[in-house]
């Protein structure tokens, strides 16, 4: 298909509104910086020689994100003998249950890189990870070239990502796309670029199968290697930047 015409269909599907619901909440990162307000910033590499859990390379800063034309830029970088990148949320400050949520992102490409747009339920305090549930609306690892993926992660799949669907789309890492998920009391659909990829619908909705009776957050972040994205870090990839335009949620 002619490169034009997708990004046409991009345009329109970044204007259309889901039928039935309306736009409650959006981040268009039109700031000079991050919004403080909306948006914490998670600092250091989580705990001593785990990274955040997933044996993950990084170290989380304040120094690897700006705010550029109305865009969120996180760089993943190589500093000497340290990787660095950002992780944000909106615990605490932005939690939503049910609706339609999106952002339209840009990957960061090469072998090691790993970002994601995705939700924690926020009891996770209290009931812990993965009692509280996760939402992993976007994934992508860039040893796994064209490759999206959409997982949840529960109490009863003991946080394995049991629950999931990688889908292949070529030249995903070309410009901009839609990421998307339709959450409500009954199921959870996954979408990109307006493509459904991916439906969780139990049958048997108890606790630990169904977590997401309750408000989840946001997190926003570009993580380097680990379980997920690999053991094989290429260093002559970076920096590598991972832009977010925007973030919204209809309900």
């Amino acid at each position: 298909m002619n490169k034009f015409l997708i990004l046409l269909m991009v345009c329109s599907i970044s204007f259309a509104q889901p039928k039935g619901k309306k736009l409650v909440w959006e981040e268009n990162f039109n700031g000079k910086n991050l919004n403080e307000e909306i948006w914490n910033v998670e600092l250091g590499d989580g705990c001593p020689n785990c990274g955040w859990g997933n044996s993950e390379r990084q170290l989380y800063t304040n120094e690897n994100h700006k705010i550029v034309k109305g865009n969120l830029v996180i760089t993943a970088k190589k500093e000497e003998d340290k990787y660095t990148s950002t992780r944000i949320t909106t615990k605490g400050k932005k939690e939503f249950q049910y609706g339609y949520f999106e952002a339209k992102a840009k990957l960061p490409v090469g072998n090691g890189i790993w970002p994601a747009f995705w939700m924690l339920g926020s009891n996770i305090d209290k009931v812990g990870w993965p009692k509280c549930g996760e939402i992993d609306i976007l994934e992508y690892v860039g040893r796994e070239p064209d490759m999206v993926f959409t997982s949840l992660h529960t109490q009863d799949s003991h946080g394995n990502t049991i629950n999931t669907k990688k889908t292949k789309f070529e030249d995903i890492e070309d410009g901009y796309h839609i990421y998307a998920m339709d959450w409500s009391k009954d199921k959870i659909d996954f979408f990109v670029d307006g493509k459904l990829v991916y439906t969780f619908n139990p049958e048997h909705k108890t606790e630990a199968i169904w977590p997401y009776n309750q408000p989840f957050y946001f997190i926003v972040n570009l993580a380097i290697g680990g379980n997920f994205g690999g053991p094989d870090v290429d260093d002559s990839i970076f920096p590598q930047d991972f832009s977010v335009d925007y973030i919204r949620v209809y309900q």
